[in-house]
């Protein structure tokens, strides 16, 4: 099967969150089974600087954006990656805006890199059997296919996968930047990708992909209803028999314990001595070498997270007096919306010995904290999907995390008297109700025989990437079924 995975991000060039993992673990996954998959993506500052070497691949490609004609070299890393450069759109710190805001100028970034992605397979002679689309910013590939190519015979018998990662971002814009669509006016109505007088990109993608997904089975639940659907909920319910959910997966072999080597000692579910090491290391460089605390006493808690309103941020600063009086101790590493991180750092500033807080990614930090930390919290207002379980069950810590979408589908509330169970969940978004979780998880953290019983209940769950592959496979079957109809 010929197939185009068309992505704003991807591992291991760019990542902003569980979107770049989903991307490149695909490519990874299908050309390990011999299927004839590239990824599309941009050419940012980030990968033209990265670790791995591109080369030109010989080919340019004329995309109009407007008024305008855009020509655009393309890049490759020669196993199956392409690259659209066009540095007066992706030259620059970051992918879609700064802590400040998005960038301006958005929605011809993104008009680029769909009608790029097109007019690529074109180049490369590259017909698609299906091509799998990444959030708000490939949506207008599936509208594309269904208007300006409608009658391009190189594309007949392609189908189209969108995969909504998170629906609260869209890809809206005013309605003056509809000419850079190139799209007709018909098709900014109620039924089309107009949203609220603007236009919504995702939405595009919505009414005209053969088959929607998202990255779990609840959250494929949730945003049909108006509480998690943001505007969209009933164009969704429209589309119910076309929408899948698929968990998520992580690398195994990036994600391993026992060969990691960003941490101070490595372990395995049968030897835990080594996660124990990593706790003593990780407490004395975040939170000092604080006289008279053992540190095999004291729960800590660990957060790699975006700082934004989503993530639960508020819910953190509101319990910190309470983690406290527990006798907890918590880690934050993350970066994200301006707000929340002068907050966070307003609240280390009052509870600098219960918060350690480092703003930014450290890729080798990041790593010390899911294997060293004792629980790792997750108090998400939604969460599609969400990677950061699915690492810390991987590497024996044990997940505090709110009852929503792929938090609810990954982690098995604990059953004291069975002794059974991964994590604990709480389903109120509230402090008091968090702080129970945690009153419940430091609880087990006092009962060696439990907390042992939990850490390998956790680190023998599978949920890597190539069982969610077979099942993006079966998804395109059912598309190129659905478009050949």
């Amino acid at each position: 099967m010929k197939i185009v995975i068309a992505s704003p991000e991807a591992v291991p060039f760019v990542k902003t969150g569980g979107l770049a993992d989903v991307a490149g673990s695909l490519l990874r996954e299908f050309r390990k089974a011999r299927e004839e998959a590239v990824l599309v993506m941009p050419l940012y500052r980030a990968v033209k600087g990265g670790r791995f070497p591109l080369g030109e691949s010989g080919v340019t490609v004329d995309v109009p954006v407007g008024t305008r004609g855009i020509r655009s070299r393309v890049y490759h890393d020669g196993n199956g990656a392409f690259f659209l450069e066009a540095d007066e759109f992706f030259d620059r710190p970051e992918l879609y805006g700064t802590a400040g805001g998005d960038y301006a100028d958005n929605a011809a970034r993104f008009t680029f890199f769909s009608r790029g992605t097109l007019e690529l397979c074109r180049k490369l002679s590259f017909r698609p059997d299906v091509i799998h689309c990444h959030d708000w910013q490939t949506g207008l590939i599936p509208l594309y296919l269904k208007t300006t190519y409608r009658d391009d015979s190189f594309f007949r018998g392609t189908a189209t996968v969108l995969t909504i990662h998170n629906l609260g971002y869209q890809g809206l814009f005013p309605a003056s930047e509809m000419p850079l669509t190139h799209l007709g006016w018909e098709l900014f109505t109620p039924e089309g990708i107009e949203f609220y007088g603007k236009v919504n990109f995702l939405k595009g993608g919505l009414i005209a992909a053969d088959i929607l997904t998202t990255v779990s089975e609840t959250y494929a639940r949730e945003i049909l209803e108006p509480a998690s659907g943001f505007g969209l909920d009933g164009v969704l319910r429209k589309r119910s028999a076309d929408l899948f959910g698929i968990v998520n997966g992580i690398d195994y072999e990036e994600w391993d314990p026992s060969r990691d080597g960003h941490l101070p000692a490595t372990y395995r579910k049968g030897e835990l001595s080594g996660k124990q090491l990593c706790k003593q290391e990780l407490f004395k460089s975040v939170l000092g070498d604080k006289a008279g605390e053992d540190p095999s006493r004291v729960p800590l808690v660990g957060m790699v997270t975006r700082l934004s309103e989503q993530k639960g941020l508020d819910l953190v600063i509101g319990a910190l007096h309470g983690l406290r009086a527990l006798g907890g101790k918590i880690v934050i590493l993350g970066k994200g919306d301006e707000r929340f991180q002068n907050e966070m750092r307003e609240a280390a500033r009052q509870y600098g010995s219960t918060l350690s807080l480092t703003i930014g990614f450290d890729e080798a930090l990041a790593h010390r904290i899911y294997a060293g930390a004792d629980f790792f919290l997750m108090p998400s207002k939604y969460e599609p999907c969400g990677l950061g379980q699915l690492i810390a069950l991987r590497y024996g810590t044990i997940p505090v995390v709110r009852r929503t979408g792929g938090l609810a589908d990954t982690v098995e509330d604990f059953h004291p008297l069975a002794c059974t169970g991964t994590g604990f969940l709480f389903s109120d978004y509230s402090v008091p109700c968090m702080l129970d979780a945690l009153k419940r998880a430091f609880c087990v953290f006092t009962d060696r025989r439990k907390r042992v019983a939990m850490i390998r209940n956790g680190m023998q769950a599978d949920f890597s990437w190539g069982r969610s592959a077979k099942r993006y496979i079966d998804i395109y079957r059912a598309a190129l079924g659905r478009r050949r109809e």
